[in-house]
């Protein structure tokens, strides 16, 4: 019983760091840019990094552990994450900024997949899903508080310690990792593809830099659109690889099935479009409203409350309605929603916009979790952990992606509008063209069979027991 309880708290403190730091860091965002002296756009580069770095090193998470043992490799990833904690926290210009934030996220791909990894080998499968109970408090917690809290930090401190309170937590974690958690290992592993991890992990980096980068923030204009072409082109040099070796590090032939297709690839047009608002509302709220960081973080934390409503109730209209049906017409709202966002205004009621925030968390924790069911609805056991990194890796790279656009978006409408720094008009544009983004996935969804993964929703079996 002591392992049920223990382990999955243990885990769960070193992904609740993760999480917390994901989240705290949007509220803060204005602060950092005028202490480092740039523009707040340019910190998407900061969130892009760290979102990046975990897109390359997740798929190769797995194998690590198996190779050099999961207590190994979990507590290395904690003694990363909070290295590059306090270099996050003492960086004074961009570029330490970035870099510091890409380190972070080395340790934070490696943490969490690992972490599941280490619950799922220390806990016999009979208590697996009361230690998965345990672990999902972090995942829950992390979004609600974390906005708030990294407002408090940001108004009454100092954005550091934003950073700084992770060494604590991390130490904890790092003495009960090495004190409670067997050091388990596997056999038997495949071949490490080196040259794929290479190709994939400098394709994904550079692609991403450029598109980071447009709008002249840290690169010039020119240097950012060669690293995109760049990059394309090394990831399909990384396809053509993975269709020549057997075990390669990210599984493109994955992409056959259609569900799979669906939730990570279609999918991946929805997350991009919803991955830019925790980037734009902070900077709507501070910088378009004249909020603190206290009251944006607070108001962005009904996001989150919805988010934690719609899980009670998830699994019954999917079993009613089916993922055909959820993922188009809930996509649909979910999407016009970010465009409503676009409508507030300093006059507009924080109740209003409370109510909103908590009605689009609603719709798009439903459509999150429509998405990560379907895509594994018909993968086969053996082929799961290639399917589960394959998908982390997608949606990070989609949210990389989201922010990179959105910030984009409100840099032009900024520029056409003529304003010399970003204010409250600028960002209608910016929210319209992320929800047109997010609104394409939806309509492909269309295209799916009526009883696509029905056996995971129950949708087939409930119409069957509903005929005469």
């Amino acid at each position: 019983m002591q392992r049920v309880v223990l382990i999955p708290l243990i885990v769960a403190c070193a992904l609740f760091m993760e999480n917390m730091d994901s989240t705290v860091i949007t509220t803060s965002l204005p602060a950092i840019a005028a202490d480092i002296g740039e523009s707040p756009l340019a910190l998407k580069l900061a969130l892009t990094s760290y979102l990046v770095s975990l897109a390359v090193f997740i798929p190769i998470s797995g194998w690590i552990a198996d190779r050099h043992g999961s207590r190994s490799v979990f507590a290395a990833a904690i003694v990363v994450f909070v290295g590059g904690s306090l270099l996050c926290a003492g960086s004074s210009s961009l570029e330490a900024f970035v870099v510091s934030r890409f380190l972070q996220g080395i340790g934070g791909a490696m943490m969490v997949p690992v972490g599941r990894l280490v619950l799922m080998r220390a806990v016999p499968k009979r208590d697996y899903v009361a230690a998965l109970n345990y672990l999902t408090i972090p995942a829950l917690l992390g979004p609600v508080i974390g906005p708030a809290l990294g407002g408090a930090i940001t108004l009454y401190f100092n954005w550091r310690w934003i950073f700084i309170i992770n060494v604590p937590i991390g130490v904890l974690g790092l003495f009960l990792v090495l004190r409670h958690i067997p050091n388990t290992r596997e056999a038997d592993i495949p071949e490490f593809d080196l040259r794929g991890f290479a190709l994939s992990g400098i394709g994904l980096s550079v692609l991403m830099l450029g598109f980071s980068a447009l709008g002249g923030h840290l690169l010039p204009a020119t240097v950012a659109l060669a690293c995109i072409v760049a990059g394309i082109a090394i990831l399909l040099a990384y396809a053509r690889h993975a269709r020549r070796v057997l075990h390669p590090v990210i599984d493109l032939r994955l992409m056959r099935l259609s569900t799979f297709r669906n939730g990570v690839l279609v999918g991946g047009l929805f997350r991009a479009g919803l991955g830019a608002t925790p980037f734009l509302l902070p900077l709507l709220l501070q910088l378009g409203f004249g909020l603190n960081p206290l009251q944006s973080g607070t108001l962005t934390c009904a996001t989150a409350v919805g988010a934690m409503f719609m899980k009670t109730t998830t699994v019954r209209i999917l079993k009613r309605w089916g993922f055909r049906n959820v993922l188009s017409t809930n996509g649909v709202a979910a999407s016009a929603i970010v465009v409503a966002f676009g409508l507030f205004s300093a006059a507009t009621s924080h109740v209003v916009i409370a109510v909103v925030l908590l009605l689009s968390g609603c719709l798009r924790s439903l459509q999150f979790t429509a998405l990560n069911a379907i895509a594994f609805a018909d993968i086969p056991p053996e082929r799961m952990s290639q399917a589960s990194s394959f998908s982390s890796m997608a949606q990070r790279l989609s949210q990389s992606m989201g922010i990179a656009i959105g910030a984009y978006l409100l840099q032009l409408s900024s520029a056409l509008q003529g304003h010399a720094s970003i204010v409250a008009a600028d960002f209608w544009p910016a929210f319209v063209g992320i929800g047109l983004i997010s609104v394409v996935a939806p309509l492909l969804h269309l295209r799916l069979p009526p009883d696509a993964g029905a056996e995971v929703s129950g949708h087939a079996r409930m119409e069957a027991a509903s005929r005469p």
